[in-house]
């Protein structure tokens, strides 16, 4: 396909086009280069789902799997082998991207075992060993903001690991997220890392939003109620925009800025639209703001490609109109705490499921080499 004039136009908005799949068969085909070359992706993120679907499907994997076999490894370490060395090809894939944006792109993600999500410690320790396996200078470990994972932000950050953070999905815990980068910022420059040589993006998670009030609103029932449906995960996006535009400023980020040091750019995530009734577009165009990542599923991505429209910034000034949604919404009878506690406890718990369920594969295929 020829270069596409709708993702050009998300382009040049300042929008930097992730893609939200990695296979080690995209690699392999060409696919991935394609993307970068003609769809203007100049990212990748993975997590522990997107691992499962790849080795589950095709024979791609088997050649490292009877390998694997033949010396016995153990399945954590098949996971963590196969997994690094998709990672690895990715970055190296993008490493022309990483040069040209002077590290700001070309970065490819890989997340942390899920079922260390409660466990500061050993968070920590892993994405240490990750950093160091992975061996790339545009690599991004993932670690979910939960209450033990953001201290872990801090930790990895101190030691110049560039972090992507999951699973953000109120403006509470987005402060408190920003807060732990510029601790970590500033126990890197203590410690004697190059701040410039440092990134982070921060995901903040948009489609669950909408998904799990919309149910709740429906449960409700009221006119006023379903009145409100699909309006609540712009408005937390544009929340935490405000938030973000507030954090990064300042004389805090200003002396960190002056050593070098780069923003943590907000990365909308988990921006297929599930709901057949919206747009399919709708977490792309409605979120368009310079200096953001939009890390897409393929689907949302060619939607775009097909239909997308750029209508300029519709993020930044609009933190005023979100609230009143919010505001709105707790009139109607939504407990917005438990919605993001609901959220975040979910969202941990499908991670440590796919985890789980790559494990199995993996075991499998092990099993079968044999």
């Amino acid at each position: 396909m020829s270069t596409n004039e709708r993702l050009a136009a998300l382009a040049a908005a300042g929008v930097s086009i992730w893609l939200d799949d990695l296979s080690r068969e995209r690699l392999r085909s060409g696919n991935l280069l394609e993307l970068i070359r003609d769809w203007y992706v100049v990212g990748v993120t993975t997590n522990p789902t997107i691992f499962a679907s790849a080795l589950a499907e095709g024979d791609a994997y088997d050649e490292q799997i009877r390998e694997l076999a033949a010396r016995g490894a153990s399945v954590e370490d098949a996971v963590r082998e196969i997994t690094v060395a998709d990672v690895q090809q990715a970055c190296d894939v993008f490493s022309g991207t990483w040069e040209t944006t002077n590290g700001l792109d070309g970065r490819v993600s890989l997340e942390v075992d899920p079922g260390l999500a409660h466990n500061t410690e050993e968070t920590v320790a892993q994405a240490l060993d990750l950093w160091k396996a992975v061996d790339r200078p545009n690599l991004l470990v993932k670690i979910p903001a939960t209450e033990a994972g953001v201290p872990a932000i801090t930790r990895a950050l101190a030691e110049g690991v560039s972090v992507n953070v999951t699973l953000i999905f109120s403006v509470e815990r987005y402060r408190k997220v920003m807060d732990a980068y510029l601790a970590g910022l500033e126990q890197a420059a203590a410690n004697g890392h190059q701040l410039a040589s440092i990134e982070s993006v921060a995901s903040f998670f948009v489609s669950r939003v909408d998904t799990e009030i919309d149910k709740r609103l429906e449960a409700i029932g009221t006119p006023e109620a379903l009145e409100m449906r699909g309006k609540a995960a712009i408005a937390n996006s544009r929340l935490a925009y405000a938030a973000y535009e507030e954090m990064f400023s300042g004389q805090r980020w200003e002396a960190l800025a002056a050593r070098g040091a780069r923003v943590q750019r907000p990365l909308w995530a988990s921006t297929g639209v599930k709901n057949p009734d919206y747009p399919d577009t709708l977490y792309v165009t409605e979120l368009v703001v310079a200096g953001t990542v939009n890390t897409m599923p393929e689907a949302t991505l060619k939607a775009f490609a097909d239909h997308g429209e750029v209508h300029g910034d519709r993020v930044t000034g609009r933190a005023a109109e979100a609230q009143a949604v919010f505001d709105a919404l707790e009139r109607v009878g939504i407990d917005v705490t438990d919605v993001f506690l609901t959220l975040e406890n979910e969202g941990v718990q499908k991670f440590e499921k796919s985890w789980d369920e790559l494990g199995e594969t993996v075991r499998a295929k092990l099993d079968q080499a044999k």
